[in-house]
């Protein structure tokens, strides 16, 4: 059945919520993505290999899970709202480091804060998000992270802007924006609801029928870090594309994903999840392949701009189902206080992906990023099988 809309909020005050909530997705896109697009500088200032930057963002995405670890009993003590904000201060910091490091453990100190507080920001965000949408009484995930996409385009764009620009220049600004963000009118929280947390989702959540969602999740993940991170240095390494050219690989990858999210609200609602991301598999894995054969570096954006129409929906609609299944039986602050511990470790399966995905097709791909890039055009054939448990999801 469809959610139904609940509690008492006055329609202007959710609306508020839903730009303040949107408002941290689209800095967090933004702030992401003017990292990744920097790789390609980063290795060149640092004088890194390809498998040193591969161990830079193993240690990213595991520090990035034990960020979203913390932000479990974070919530239940604070609220979802003032772990967000935490969490883009530790971001603010971290860039901070990496902007002016004199040396390079500097700057691996701050990618390392800079990861820390990026878990605990995923995990956070999306409490707010599946908690609003439960308020709202329809599906509204996927434009939350459609803004996401929305402030990786715009952060694509600076880092094409600023080519010319050092690094400090073009980094420090970045972390303001970050730290402007903290006044975001976010969704509040009546801590005292969460404090058996813990227990009720130990003993009441069904973590198979979790884990078949998170199984979705990673395989998107694997897909969109593989993109977002290693699709710069395919341009450059496979196709010798100039400096200005190499942010094209996540632009349009970027502007096809922000489509797809945006009026995924509504196909969701027309369609199914189960059909779309059925179909979505299909094209991700045709896009990927065009990546791997590209005979230049025109067609390979092509294949990423396949890639990034085709799959887009898997993360929301996985964090709205691991909602639904996680919040079935209870309603209120109970509700959400057992949402916010499920979505905090549900999280984790976001890092499963980015392993796979930055740190998989790295490793295989380090004598050529054109086997890495083969790893998930084959696994991402598997959401096929997974698809039907997001039927789950309307069963809240």
């Amino acid at each position: 059945m469809s959610l139904q809309r609940t509690g008492t909020e006055p329609a202007t005050d959710l609306s508020r919520h839903r730009l303040g909530i949107a408002a941290t997705f689209a800095t967090q896109g933004l702030l992401f993505i003017s990292v990744t697009t920097r790789l390609p500088r980063f290795q060149e200032r640092w004088d890194l290999t390809e498998l040193f930057v591969t161990g830079l963002l193993l240690m990213v995405v595991l520090l990035a899970g034990l960020g979203s670890v913390l932000a479990e009993p974070g919530a239940a003590r604070l609220g979802s709202a003032k772990v967000l904000r935490w969490a883009f201060g530790l971001i603010a910091v971290g860039l901070s480091l990496v902007a002016i490091a004199p040396q390079r453990p500097v700057f691996v100190a701050g990618l390392a804060v800079y990861g820390l507080g990026l878990g605990a920001v995923d995990a956070a965000g999306n409490m707010q998000a599946v908690a609003l949408e439960h308020r709202w009484g329809r599906t509204i995930l996927p434009s939350f992270h459609g803004a996401w996409t929305v402030g990786g385009i715009v952060g694509t764009l600076v880092a094409i802007a600023v080519t010319g620009v050092g690094l400090t220049a073009g980094l420090l600004p970045l972390a303001a924006v970050a730290l402007l963000v903290l006044a975001a009118p976010l969704l509040p929280h009546a801590v005292s609801a969460a404090a058996d947390a813990p227990s009720t989702v130990t003993v009441q959540v069904p973590w198979r029928r979790l884990g078949l969602l998170g199984a979705a999740m990673v395989l998107f993940y694997m897909v969109d870090t593989a993109a977002t991170t290693w699709g710069p240095v395919f341009l450059k390494s496979a196709h010798h594309a100039p400096a200005w050219l190499l942010p094209l690989a996540t632009l349009p990858y970027l502007v096809a994903s922000g489509l797809t999210r945006l009026l995924g609200d509504r196909a969701v609602e027309r369609f199914g999840p189960v059909a779309l991301l059925r179909t979505g598999a299909v094209i991700a894995s045709v896009g990927l392949a065009i990546i791997v054969f590209s005979p230049g570096w025109a067609v390979a954006v092509l294949g990423f701009t396949v890639v990034g129409a085709s799959v887009a929906v898997i993360a929301p609609l996985s964090f709205s189902a691991a909602a639904a299944v996680a919040g079935g039986g209870v309603d209120g602050e109970a509700r959400r206080a057992r949402v916010d511990a499920v979505i905090a470790r549900f999280n984790q399966f976001n890092y499963v992906g980015g392993l796979l995905g930055a740190v998989l097709t790295g490793a295989v791909g380090q004598d050529s990023l054109r086997v890495g890039f083969a790893v998930p055009m084959v696994l991402v054939l598997l959401i096929l099988p997974l698809a039907g448990v997001f039927r789950t999801r309307r069963a809240a």
